[in-house]
């Protein structure tokens, strides 16, 4: 759930044990019952809904759970869940950014600094990390699905910020207030995608030994372990781990 970085190669080549499904499940959940309550039911007509339930697909999540999780959100029930930002640091100065999706605010804050300071790092102000890191959308499609000159093409003509090749995907790029526009765009002519999201992705990154990397790496676990956190991004150099 850390966005496509370092981190997520990371988590991905870790391989998941039926716990950590377990949980990523029931974050993946939340986020579609919350995005079908805020809008439509229908995930053609409701974009943060779509992106959702792309991301519980990509996981393997059953068909049955994401049905459910939508139908949760037609249950009246006096949780009302919010999408909250903390910002703050690990160790070695690593900047932090924590996406939480939760109903209760103070114990999200608590829990956070609570992991923080056993590591090492502080929970920051709002505002502290934030500067490091450009939020945009981000959008991979397999190279084996289309040509370069087409998707190429297609990226620019959406409105699109960039368009890069990587190893195994092309890379979309798009401003954050134009992804789900874009997004729509895109699918209109790419029957499907490997990634999407929107991401904190980092100005520059911070340049750190294996020991380092290993540090931080607790970090990351151990905050991606609180209920409440959806998504962490990180200015931590993390490819000697992957």
């Amino acid at each position: 759930m850390a966005g496509h970085s370092h981190w997520a190669g990371i988590k991905h080549k870790k391989g998941r044990i039926d716990k950590e499904r377990s949980k990523i499940f029931s974050k993946l959940s939340r986020e579609i019952t919350v995005a079908a309550k805020l809008g439509d039911k229908d995930p053609d007509m409701n974009p943060r809904l779509r992106v959702a339930i792309q991301a519980a697909k990509q996981a393997n999540m059953p068909k049955d759970n994401i049905s459910r999780a939508i139908s949760k959100s037609e249950i009246s029930d006096d949780k009302n869940y919010e999408t909250l930002r903390y910002e703050g640091f690990g160790p070695f100065n690593v900047a932090l950014i924590i996406e939480t999706l939760t109903d209760n605010k103070n114990r999200s804050a608590s829990s956070i600094r609570t992991v923080l300071q056993k590591k090492g790092g502080r929970l920051g102000e709002l505002g502290s990390t934030k500067h490091m890191f450009t939020n945009c959308g981000v959008i991979h499609v397999d190279k084996k699905k289309i040509r370069e000159e087409i998707i190429f093409e297609i990226a620019i003509n959406a409105g699109a910020k960039d368009c890069s090749s990587l190893d195994n995907s092309f890379e979309i790029i798009t401003e954050k207030e134009d992804f789900y526009k874009i997004k729509t765009e895109l699918e209109k002519q790419i029957e499907a995608f490997t990634y999407s999201s929107i991401e904190w992705r980092p100005l520059n990154y911070l340049k750190l030994n294996k020991e380092q990397s290993e540090q931080i790496l607790g970090v990351l676990t151990s905050l991606e372990e609180l209920d409440d956190v959806q998504n962490i991004f990180t200015n931590a150099n993390l490819k000697n781990l992957q």
